[in-house]
């Protein structure tokens, strides 16, 4: 009997552990009944930039690409169909289910967020949003490549491309 109960609690010991593990990848929220193929023109507002123009820069540059991919072309004298906006963030994970080092310490790393969405220009209602969370790399010179990586694979999974 003692076996079942050393056994249940270190089951859930172990569930509580997986459930506390990150889950890195893309994750599209879209709205229903819209037509996603029926957006021809964009234009940028404001969001939650990167604190380093340089970062913000090459964000909003792989972004126009993958847009300019779908059909879609950049207005800045009027609202285009839908409104386009980026958030990012960065963060630092701790690895739990790792064994701590000499000191007691847990391993971590740096996870950077970045999320896309396109909003209604009437009334700013999200109509879709790509997000990602990926750890990152800090050194500068690989950091373009992750930017432009992760901004395709973002949009590898925009509605009109997905299988139906």
């Amino acid at each position: 009997m003692k076996r079942l109960i050393v056994s249940c609690v270190l089951a859930a010991a172990g569930a509580t552990l997986a459930a506390q593990m990150p889950k890195y990848g893309v994750t599209v929220t879209a709205e229903k009944n819209v037509d996603f193929a029926a957006f021809r023109t964009y234009s940028w507002t404001s969001s939650q930039p990167s604190p380093s123009r340089a970062i913000d820069g090459q964000i909003i540059a792989a972004v126009d690409r993958e847009l300019s991919a779908l059909g879609m072309t950049k207005t800045t004298s009027e609202p285009g169909d839908v409104l386009v906006t980026y958030f990012s963030l960065s963060r630092t994970d701790v690895d739990l289910t790792a064994k701590a080092d000499a000191r007691g310490s847990l391993p971590h790393y740096s996870v950077g967020t970045l999320e896309v969405a396109f909003l209604e220009p009437e009334n700013r209602r999200r109509l879709l949003r790509l997000r990602i969370d990926r750890p990152i790399e800090i050194e500068p010179a690989k950091l373009e490549g992750a930017i432009n990586s992760a901004v395709a694979e973002m949009f590898a999974k925009y509605p009109t491309r997905r299988k139906k």
